[in-house]
């Protein structure tokens, strides 16, 4: 399949390059001697590299083969046995620390539970029973919509103990979005909860739930957890089960199942912008390799670090990096359920100062979201424990990446962006803290046994300076394995664009020393006069004005240029925008090529609640079309209706 023109254009140049500190050098996991000794090792002998970091963990029986690779199909550590919940639980209290804090959870409202190592393996120990009491059994699916309670990553645990796949499902989605995925991965158990909090207002779940129950006559049972105690409208006999009743009477001793290295962990949905949701199936034993050593090396693991990650559980970033990663290295979590603006927008740094959270990782929309309240909120608060930040979820700008690196890091703390997918299961790029220097705005180079390249849907590989496709030449172990049900459409949509190699979809630059900057969804990449342009690289220069503190920017069909520059942008506090003045300042920056014909000051962007902008809803926006399309995921789905109001018709 021949495209017109898969390069895509530089227009920002990013010059500031930020080191690490010598005294985080000194203490750091990997050096850049290190990193360049391993990862070279990693891709000239996979065998020797891959079982050494496999090796740090526990097997029920060795594997006989590393990896057997018949395109586009991957099984890594053949012929082993494990098991995930006991690498992140007993093995950790077998190794002694059994009274360390595995997490620190708060809630929205305030109310606080601890759980060190030993109580949670009780607890998950206790929820396995129960699922085994209920007849799920190994291969059965079980989803989950649950807020973020520890009740959620137990119940995850618990089903990775016994051989259940999970099949969480974000509690933001809608009653149609809920059945669907049930439907689709016959889950025989949902695991709810009455209600979680959100900006101080209970979220109804379990009406959601029943709904979602209606259309769904594979479910056998429905476990509730009693969160804010709000009442319950509905509940069938035989069918709903209040988690108090059920788990806490069980015994706390379960042995866990030892099951195959390639034994289904869990499926996660995509989110289903077009068509049927893509129900992404991770397995066993690659994928906790995966998350163990890239949480280690990527977040320069400590002892006695304080981990917190923001996403939810609902996201793969909160299964590999708030779950799975962290409690197999033996870190202490914090997790948090509700909006970092509740009660105020100094709720975040509340809990860094309280918690003496050490790595904090957050999106980038989260961060915009902060500078747009100015400095003087996490000014007031003490933020002197925090040592490493991490960046997840879309490209950062480099001016919020410069923000984050002054304003929270205190310019002491190494910033790693991250690029990785729901698909690839661990981070894939990222500039290592304490080995190489960061660029702003770029996510940096390759994490051990990855092999990118830059390509055009031909397959001509591109070299540096340059920008293209971005794609895997190599499988890797927490790759994930198919598309559940549906090993087809895994083929086509990942394997069949480019022959070869793994494409999953963003366009990315690399410069002469390696690192890789992603611009974007390739969907996103506007085509202006012939010209390819990355919507990450116009965002980031609108950013860079004063006056802004984000921007999203789509493209519209335009009879002579092919697609035009239409931006929205939200104005920083005490500050007004003028249009012209940002077309103007864009030219400037990056160019007159990029400048938007149209830009538009809006009060919110339409995001999910974990603050993925949607951009097909700014480009029905931008079009004039009438809104198409699930809106239910929405933080605020009124935002639409308050964006057409200000585009011309």
């Amino acid at each position: 399949m021949t495209h017109a023109n898969d390069h895509i254009d530089a227009m920002l140049h990013e010059t500031r390059v930020i080191h690490p500190s010598a005294e985080f050098q000194a203490q750091a996991r990997v050096s850049r001697e290190e990193y360049e000794r391993r990862y070279r090792q990693s891709l000239d002998d996979p065998d020797t590299f891959w079982s050494e970091v496999a090796g740090e963990l526990h097997w029920m029986e060795p594997w006989t083969q590393l990896l057997d690779w018949q395109e586009p199909h991957a099984q890594w550590f053949v012929g082993a046995k494990t098991n995930i919940a006991y690498n992140a639980l007993d093995r950790q209290v077998q190794r002694g620390l059994g009274d360390k804090r595995a997490i620190i959870w708060e809630g929205e409202d305030g109310e606080i539970k601890t759980y060190t190592y030993a109580e949670l393996l009780r607890e998950v120990s206790k929820a396995a029973n129960a699922l085994e009491e209920l007849g799920v059994q190994p291969g059965d699916r079980v989803t989950l919509y649950m807020p973020l309670v520890p009740e959620a990553a137990i119940a995850m645990l618990a089903c990775a103990r016994i051989g259940a796949v999970h099949s969480v499902v974000f509690g933001g989605f809608s009653v149609a979005a809920l059945a669907e995925r049930i439907n689709n991965a016959q889950s025989k158990l949902l695991i709810t909860a009455d209600a979680g909090y959100r900006r101080g207002k209970p979220v109804t779940l379990k009406v959601n739930a029943d709904e979602a129950a209606k259309l769904a006559p594979c479910l056998e049972h429905v476990l509730v957890v009693k969160r804010t105690g709000t009442p319950v409208e509905w509940w069938t006999e035989g069918r709903d089960l209040w988690w108090h009743d059920v788990v806490d009477r069980q015994s706390d001793q379960h042995q866990a199942a030892a099951l195959d290295s390639e034994h289904p962990l869990f499926v996660l949905y995509t989110s289903g912008s077009t068509g049927t949701p893509k129900g992404v199936q991770h397995t066993t034993g690659g994928y906790m390799v995966g998350t163990y050593l890239t949480t280690q090396t990527v977040f320069d693991l400590q002892d006695d670090d304080v981990y917190w990650c923001t996403a939810d559980i609902g996201w793969i970033t909160g299964h590999s990096y708030s779950v799975y990663g962290p409690l197999l290295n033996g870190a202490t979590v914090v997790m948090y359920e509700g909006a970092p603006n509740h009660p105020d927008w100094g709720r975040f740094w509340d809990i860094v100062q309280r918690h003496g959270v050490t790595i904090l990782y957050t999106a980038p929309t989260a961060i915009r979201a902060f500078m747009q309240h100015g400095e003087e909120i996490p000014g007031s608060y003490d933020l002197s424990s925090l040592r490493l930040l991490g960046s997840v979820g879309e490209p950062i700008n480099p001016e919020a990446w410069m923000w984050y690196w002054r304003v929270i890091g205190g310019e002491r703390c190494p910033v790693v962006d991250t690029w990785w997918q729901t698909e690839t299961g661990s981070i894939m790029l990222t500039t290592l803290p304490g080995a190489f220097p960061s660029k702003p705005g770029s996510a940096g180079l390759p994490m051990f046994g990855v092999e990118p390249t830059l390509m055009t849907h031909d397959g001509e590989e591109l070299g540096p300076n340059d920008g293209g496709l971005l794609v895997i030449k190599r499988p890797w172990p927490s790759m994930l394995r198919t598309v559940y049900g549906d090993d087809e459409r895994y083929r086509k949509s990942y394997w069949g664009e480019i022959q070869g190699v793994y494409f999953a979809g963003d366009g990315a630059r690399r410069d002469e020393d390696g690192y890789y900057t992603i611009v974007g969804r390739v969907d996103d990449v506007l085509n202006v006069s012939g010209h390819r342009l990355g919507t990450m690289e116009i965002e980031s220069a609108l950013v860079a004005h004063p006056s802004v503190s984000e921007a999203a920017v789509v493209g519209k069909p335009d009879p002579v240029k092919g697609e035009c520059v239409v931006a929205f942008v939200l104005v920083q506090d005490g500050h007004t925008a003028d249009p012209k003045e940002l077309r103007a300042h864009v030219s400037r920056e990056i160019g007159a090529l990029a400048r938007p014909d149209s830009i538009y000051i809006a009060d919110a962007l339409p995001k999910t609640r974990s603050g993925k902008i949607m951009r097909r809803f700014l480009r029905q926006v931008a079009a004039g079309q009438p809104i198409q399309g699930d809106t239910s995921t929405l933080e605020d789905p009124a935002v639409l209706d308050r964006l057409a109001a200000t585009v011309p018709a």
